[in-house]
């Protein structure tokens, strides 16, 4: 396989890269050419410049995916790559500490105004009294956004003896207990009550402007401002009125709503820190980004689920070990239904049991929608797009989850409705993390889901197994297990077999012939 990096990241990460792939190397090319020559890769690694559309990804024929070496994806479209089943993955963790100690130097810096005393003494001057500063010592600092970097800034503020309040809807109020900090349900009620004010929420639409006139109305005199997170999240045009009414004391920005932007109107005002874009410019940083998004980009490409996927749930690489033999088990469930049926879905319910139910179970249930539709779509199915799919083909998808499972200590059920009726299966792991599947149409079983295996139903009585067992081995079919299901004696059971090799049609007809066979099914896992 083969892949581009078209910007600049650590060498470490090239270096692991070339002792996987064929990997080329080109800082800076130009769009046309990119777009002559990007349907020879396989993967393609950038950072903010390169931008991966809707044009680019249409002439990406054999594209799998996209590494972002850094956090945003501002340049990449979402939406598109999801649509050609193009997995992206960036690195959200790699620059976080970078970011959190550049925001407390950014804060320092500008509250003690040294960067300005710094220019003084250096062209000969000599002065204390116009420096004064303030402490951060038993202020109120007030957090914006309580994800990865904002934890980490809310710790090292707490560290100065700040009291520290945060507003971030989407954060549990377990992670504000547990990290000391007071909740606030409201952002104005947070933008009234902190003497500094920091930024850590990504861009979105809701997040864009989000602190703009309105609200900076709203804040104490004198309040100080600091932005590492992203241009535009604190409207500059509001901040650059409201610095010149002496409502702020300073602003520390890294980012910008345009980058670069050396004629912007911020730069004339002395309480003005910037720096262009550093948040995440340390050696440590770079050596993480690159060796992290060199990793994803290789376990996309080797078939694995990337723990920092963005289009798609994402899990973390400890929850993704507990997660793998469940994730081979669903996809493997997904796959028999639309063998054994030919009949449309309405709807497909997952139900997560035992300590599944602890789990984050996304995944999961993209495994079992890929293996669901593989069997019947043309297009490439991933777990990238087989919701997307799923959705498309008019099947509702639901999933709940229940943390009793009876017999197993952790059981997926399914259930496919179909409009006239319902096909339900379950499954388990036994053991070192072998797949079981332990439930079928009502029957239950103990199954180790195998490539070829063969599905009967037959009546209940003296010879039928034989004779299935006799057919086969005319036919040269190795039978590797057995497993037969009742629920009433003499009635319809369920009788499965792996076979070591494909069951021909001709072998299948001679099968259902037999007396006692309702039917059989050569099923493929």
């Amino acid at each position: 396989m083969k892949i581009i990096i078209t910007e600049r990241i650590a060498q470490a990460g090239i270096d692991l890269l070339k002792q996987k792939f064929d990997v080329d190397i080109r800082f800076g090319i130009d769009r046309i050419e990119l777009l002559d020559i990007i349907e020879n890769y396989h993967g393609i690694i950038v950072r903010s410049v390169t931008k991966i559309d809707e044009e680019l990804l249409e002439k990406a024929k054999n594209l799998k995916v996209v590494g972002r070496a850094g956090n945003g994806i501002d340049n990449i479209d979402l939406d598109a790559a999801t649509r050609k089943g193009v997995m992206v993955v960036n690195t959200p963790e790699s620059n976080t500490v970078s970011a959190a100690e550049h925001t407390i130097g950014m804060l320092l810096a500008s509250i003690r105004n040294i960067p300005q005393a710094n220019q003084w003494i250096k062209s000969g001057k000599w002065e204390r009294n116009i420096f004064k500063g303030n402490e951060l010592n038993g202020k109120t600092a007030g957090i914006v956004g309580l994800g990865r970097i904002g934890g980490l800034v809310a710790a090292r503020l707490q560290a100065f003896n700040m009291k520290v309040i945060a507003y971030d809807p989407y954060i549990s109020d377990e992670r504000f207990a547990f990290l000391g900090v007071e909740k606030k349900q409201k952002l104005e009620d947070l933008l009234k009550e902190a003497d500094i004010i920091t930024v850590h929420t990504p861009k979105t639409e809701e997040t864009m402007g989000m602190i703009g006139e309105k609200e900076l109305d709203m804040v104490k005199d004198g309040v100080r401002l600091v932005n590492v997170a992203r241009g535009g999240i604190i409207d500059e045009k509001a901040l650059y009125n409201a610095l010149k009414k002496g409502k702020i004391a300073s602003a520390a920005i890294d980012v910008f709503e345009k980058e670069p932007c050396p004629d912007n109107p911020l730069f004339e005002s002395d309480n003005v820190l910037v720096t262009p874009h550093l948040g995440a410019s340390t050696v440590e940083a770079q050596n993480n980004v690159g060796t992290t998004v060199a990793t994803q980009v290789i376990n996309v490409l080797e078939g694995k689920i990337a723990a920092n996927a963005v289009n798609m749930p994402s899990v973390h690489d400890r929850e993704l070990e507990v997660l793998k033999p469940y994730l081979v088990l669903a996809e493997k469930l997904g796959k028999v239904y639309y063998q054994l049926e030919k009949k449309p879905i309405s709807k497909v319910e997952l139900k997560y049991k035992g300590g599944l139910a602890e789990q984050k179970t996304g995944p999961l249930t993209l495994a079992y929608l890929k293996g669901l539709l593989e069997p019947v779509m043309k297009e490439r199915v991933n777990y990238v797009n087989a919701k997307l799919l799923a959705k498309d083909r008019g099947i509702e998808v639901v999933e709940s989850v229940d943390n009793t499972s009876g017999q197993y200590t952790n059981l997926i059920e399914v259930a496919v409705h179909n409009g006239t009726s319902t096909f339900t299966m379950a499954g388990t792991l036994f053991g070192k993390e072998e797949p079981r599947i332990v439930k079928l149409n009502g029957y239950e079983i103990d199954v180790e889901p195998r490539p070829y295996m063969l599905l009967s139903k037959y009546i209940d009585k003296p010879g039928v197994i034989g004779r299935m067992g006799t057919i086969l081995g005319i036919e040269q079919i190795n039978i590797a297990t057995m497993q037969a299901s009742r629920n009433v004696k003499g009635g319809k059971a369920l009788m499965v077999l792996t076979v070591d090799s494909e069951v021909p049609s001709k072998t299948i007809n001679k099968i259902k012939e037999a007396d006692g066979i309702d039917n059989v099914t050569f099923v493929k896992l």
